[in-house]
Order: structure tokens, then sequence, then C-alpha cells
């Protein structure tokens, strides 16, 4: 399996740069092998990304910029969702690549396992999920019986809740949704035209530098 990075090397947007170091940066700290290719010098890399990036991933442009990370040819995701996978110490889950042993993502899959299955790494019965009345044999008549009257307090206290809740205003509620959604929508169309113009930019820079490769034959042809 090759993990293979997606960037534009001669790109004018700030944006994109930083983000495709992080994600660079990112993959060599954990040590992990991938193949840079470059779609600013490459017409081949660039119709390849633009094909193999899912509808359903694509900004509203149709256009998708770089980092875009694929795992061969299987798509894995953009900056936005590897920097998610980062957060919740699941990169390696996010490449399809298993984690090293003793690593955190390593840790977090075994407690995963624990969980689901009840069991150890090693196959053992996890004790520590089976009630110690249980494991001892004893009865639950007085646990459940104590358990009845704190369900009943929980409920009484459940109601008053739901009672403070009803008294609430749900203008405010209402007020502060449509703030929020109006926010959203302003960012979004915000970052919608910074991908476009960066876009729109580096097509520029691809049309400069084919004029000037023409230009440098039609000279060497004149000569």
């Amino acid at each position: 399996m090759v993990i293979k990075v997606y960037l534009a090397t001669s790109s004018g947007s700030t944006a994109i740069k930083k983000k495709q170091q992080d994600v660079v940066g990112f993959l060599e700290a954990l040590h992990v092998d991938y193949t840079p290719l470059d779609i600013a010098c490459n017409e081949q890399n660039r119709m390849w990304m633009r094909q193999n990036v899912p509808e359903e991933k694509k900004p509203t442009n149709g256009i998708p910029l770089p980092p875009q990370i694929f795992n061969d040819a299987g798509y894995c995701g953009d900056y936005e969702t590897f920097f998610d996978a980062k957060e919740d110490n699941s990169v390696y889950a996010f490449l399809g690549l298993p984690p090293p042993p003793g690593s955190k993502e390593a840790e977090q899959t075994d407690k995963t396992h624990i969980v689901e299955n009840g069991t150890h790494a090693d196959g053992a019965p996890d004790d520590s999920i089976v009630p110690v009345e249980e494991r001892n044999g004893t009865t639950h008549g007085e646990e459940e019986q104590a358990e009845d009257g704190e369900a009943e307090e929980e409920e009484e206290a459940a109601e008053g809740d739901e009672d403070e809740a009803a008294e609430e205003p749900e203008e405010q509620t209402e007020e502060v949704t449509e703030d929020t959604q109006a926010a959203a929508d302003d960012e979004e169309g915000q970052e919608e035209e910074e991908l476009r113009s960066e876009e729109e930019e580096e097509l520029r820079e691809l049309e400069d530098e084919e004029e000037a490769e023409e230009e440098a034959v039609e000279e060497e042809e004149a000569e």
C-alpha cells in the first residue's frame, strides 16, 4: 500500500501551502512512507486527482484543491478530514494502515475491542465488566430494591428539569439558531469564494507557463 499526497508546489495560496506542510510534516513525524505528487507541474497528476476524488467529497464548484490523500487508488480524504483524524488519534485508520504497537491509536483500538467483546487482547475474559455480586454468587434482592428507589428519585428530578425547561422562552432559542445558521452560511460562502479564487490563480499560472514554453519553442525555431 502506497500513501499518495497530491500537492501544488507552485501554489500562490498561503492557506494551501500551510495545509500541505501540516499534512507532510505530520506524516514524516509518524514515519509514514508517502509519495508526494505535484499537480502544478504535472497535468497527468492533476487530472488523476480530480477524477478520483469522490463526487460527494468535491466542493460546490466541482474542483478539489490540494492536499488530497490516497492509499493507492483508494481515497482517504482532504486536509479537513485529515485534521479531524489527527485530533481523534485515528490517523492510521484514516490512511487505511494498521497502527504500530504501543501507539495511542493501537491502545484505543485495544480498549474498544475489550469493551465490545468483553475480552482482553489475549482472549481471556474481562472480569472487570462482570458485576462483583454475580461473580461472588450473591443475590440481587437488596440491590434491586435500592435501584428502584433511586430510579423513582431520578424520574422526579427529571420531571422537575423538564418543567423548568418548558418555562424558558422559545423565541430566544429560535433567534440563536437563526443567527448561527446565518453565520455558518456566510462562512461557507467565503470559503467557496476563496477556493474558486485559488483554483483560478493556479490555472492562470499554468497558462502562463505554457505560453512561456510556446514562446521559447518559437524563438528556437526562428533561430
